[in-house]
């Protein structure tokens, strides 16, 4: 109940559409009432006998004229009124529906990493259509028609009562059972729905992750097991389906028998007390007239009991999203940072994303502008924690990082994260065109910016070569673009925001060798007078960098230059054996190949520019 009322206090932020369906309502059931009334008296006109036996003069032409244009016009009173109620309900569901999604959308952009980390994108999509979507349909048939349906019953057992109360006593013989069964229904509506919900949640993960990983699915020729898991997933979801409708069906039949068996009863106990002389034929008419008007709200109520059972499940999967709140929250006091000088500390810090499991254990470092930092480690070491944990898409457990000697945690969000730069190794491109994209982090970017960031990042001539240029549309996840491209592109879309503070996933494994040198370049200028972050899978990246730092289960095993660690003869010089030398091997190789198309000092120069400097000094 306490979800419903939510839900009402949502539409009740467009109160003005709710009054005035409600009194459209209000005039429609008034209206409807006087039709009955009309063709009783109408009827009785017509009749040459009074309730008495005694003759009397029949109604003249005249008087069956105003009768009838009476009915014309309380007719079209009520088609009105229930238009005007039709659309103020329609329009607030839709306000309603509007609203939500809004709210729900906005708060997902708010919510940390940590949050979705845990849930599924698929059953994120659920709520926000779906579950949506029920609510609206509350709003449209529960919350307003179900004080229609209230309001009308009430009348019409009044007018009934008073009209004769044998009557409406026999009419009422049905309602415990009516009201016994709705009671039994709505309940197992509820927990129905609740189930439909899960299971169209599961199935449009499967969705949306096979449309994600299309390619692998077409690399391991998997569509027949894709297939067959998406149809065990739709099939369980169209059983939970069937339940629930097999359930609406068998009460809205049972309402039915009710109501027809009640309306035998009356025409059975009627006919005889007109017989009698006790009640008119146009009384009788009116009595099963108001009678059959009670046939509106007792179909209805099937509907509505199921959409206030969808509500509660839904308006309670979509309240969970509303209510989270992020661990990564902004200070009230929060100040806007200024553009940073670069200085990044990080002091004892500690962070685990279980409570079991921690992912980084005290780790000491700082940074200094105009330095390479390159990080180094296994799967699982706090690579990636610790470059996540800068721009705050987690919080720290234990410690602090500061820029500038300041807490991140004192600044907010979006001022931090336009200080800090991220180029990841997967790049998402939205389905816009280039221009868009390189501009989509800074609001008002002009043509010559993106061409300048273009230009950095080694893309523009590949821009500029294109016959739409700028304007070439990417496609979904620019699938339009070659791994190599995607790349330069987020870093241009990284450099247009100038961030002091640069992080970048080193890794380009996936591209060619002339690819591989063109994103190098890119990088190199990218990284000057910046305080860089790599994480380094690259010769070229460790050896250029300042600062390297290996870490092992969370926590920093060594740190220092090439020459120290390669000293230390720790983890470093192992990964150096394994991984790195070979690579400088291939270096050393290709440029001594006199047909490798690569003049020595050309290749060297490529693999490295700062060791190629050092070595022509020498």
């Amino acid at each position: 109940m306490q979800i419903l009322v939510r839900i009402t206090k949502i539409a009740w932020q467009f109160r003005a559409r709710l009054i005035l369906a409600y009194l459209s309502f209000l005039g429609a059931v008034g209206v409807s009432l006087l039709i009955p009334h009309l063709f009783g008296e109408a009827i009785d006109l017509l009749v040459a006998v009074d309730s008495s036996g005694i003759a009397r003069e029949p109604a003249s032409t005249r008087t069956l004229t105003y009768f009838a244009l009476g009915l014309l016009g309380a007719s079209l009173i009520r088609g009105f009124l229930d238009f005007a109620r039709t659309y103020c309900t329609d329009s607030l569901s839709q306000k309603v529906a509007y609203d939500i999604r809004h709210r729900f959308y906005d708060n997902l952009q708010h919510l940390s990493f940590a949050y979705h980390d845990t849930v599924h994108t698929g059953d994120l999509m659920s709520k926000a259509t779906a579950d949506v979507e029920a609510i609206r349909r509350f709003v449209n048939m529960g919350l307003v028609r179900a004080l229609e349906v209230v309001v009308r019953v009430i009348a019409l057992l009044l007018i009934l009562s008073f009209m004769n109360w044998e009557l409406t006593l026999i009419s009422l013989a049905f309602v415990p059972f009516i009201v016994i069964r709705s009671s039994m229904v709505m309940g197992r509506l509820r927990r129905m729905w609740a189930m439909v919900q899960m299971r169209m949640g599961e199935a449009v993960t499967i969705l949306q992750e096979n449309l994600v990983g299309i390619h692998v699915v077409k690399a391991f020729a998997s569509e027949e097991f894709e297939k067959r898991k998406f149809a065990r997933k739709a099939q369980e979801l169209r059983e939970e389906y069937y339940k629930s409708e097999r359930l609406q069906g068998t009460n809205s039949a049972w309402m039915t028998l009710f109501f027809t068996s009640g309306m035998g009863l009356i025409l059975w106990y009627g006919g005889w007390e007109v017989i009698r002389g006790d009640l008119t034929v146009g009384g009788l008419t009116k009595f099963i007239l108001y009678l059959s008007q009670l046939t509106f709200p007792i179909r209805m109520s099937s509907f509505i009991i199921n959409s206030f059972s969808r509500a509660i499940t839904s308006g309670g999967r979509i309240f969970e999203v509303l209510d989270a709140e992020s661990p990564v929250m902004e200070k009230p006091n929060a100040t806007v940072m200024a553009r940073a000088h670069g200085r990044v500390e990080f002091e004892n810090v500690s962070f685990s994303y279980s409570e079991r499991i921690p992912a980084l254990q005290h780790p000491n470092s700082s940074a200094k502008p105009d330095q390479i930092t390159a990080i180094l480690g296994a799967p699982g070491s706090g690579k990636s924690t610790i470059v996540n944990l800068l721009p705050r898409f987690y919080d720290v457990t234990e410690g602090r990082i500061t820029i500038d000697g300041i807490d991140i945690r004192d600044f907010t969000l979006e001022s931090l994260r336009h200080n800090v730069g991220i180029v990841q190794q997967d790049v998402f491109l939205f389905s816009a065109n280039i221009h868009d994209n390189i501009a989509y982090g800074v609001k008002g970017a002009t043509r010559e910016d993106v061409i300048r960031a273009a230009k950095v990042a080694q893309l523009h001539d590949h821009i500029d070569s294109l016959p739409d240029g700028y304007d070439t549309w990417v496609g979904e996840r620019g699938a339009t673009l070659s791994g190599g491209q995607r790349q330069r592109l987020s870093i241009a879309r990284s450099i247009l925001i100038d961030p002091p503070i640069l992080i970048l996933d080193d890794s380009t494994s996936s591209v060619d060798v002339e690819t591989e040198r063109m994103i190098h370049q890119a990088m190199i200028n990218v990284m000057k007078d910046r305080t860089t972050f790599v994480i380094a899978h690259r010769l070229s990246t460790v050896r250029e960098a300042d600062l390297i730092v290996v870490l092992k289960d969370g926590q920093i095993a060594e740190q220092g230059t090439h020459e120290e660690l390669l000293a230390v003869n720790g983890i470093y010089q192992n990964i150096y054996e394994l991984q790195l030398r070979p690579q400088e091997e291939l270096l050393l190789d290709a440029a001594t190949t006199p047909d490798s198309g690569t003049p020595a000092n050309e290749t060297q120069a490529i693999g490295s520019p700062r060791l190629a400097s050092d070595v022509g000094d020498d």
